[in-house]
């Protein structure tokens, strides 16, 4: 849930025909530039006022950077999950 603060600028912002519809299927409002909608009928928006304040992008952050920690796999492994190959518990 936003708080009443968010909710009012949002509702300045899309409409009040759109906050309805957004509280209705979402319960929840959002604000933000039309990007795309994809082949499902998601619609996808871009705010920038909302964004997390990073420094550097994601692909140079250390603290992201994968392969960097000790307990890291060096490759990637594969779910075996509903397969012949799954882990199997048995009672003894």
């Amino acid at each position: 849930m936003s708080t009443i603060t968010r909710t009012w600028r949002n509702l300045r912002r899309i409409g009040l025909k759109e906050y309805a519809h957004q509280m209705m299927y979402m319960g929840d409002t959002k604000a933000g530039t039309y990007i795309a909608t994809d082949r499902y009928g998601n619609k996808y928006y871009e705010n920038h006022d909302e964004e997390l304040p990073l420094d550097k992008p994601p692909t140079e952050d250390a603290v992201l950077r994968t392969g960097q920690r000790s307990w890291e796999l060096p490759e990637h492994r594969e779910n075996l999950t509903a397969s012949r190959a799954a882990f199997k518990t048995y009672s003894t």
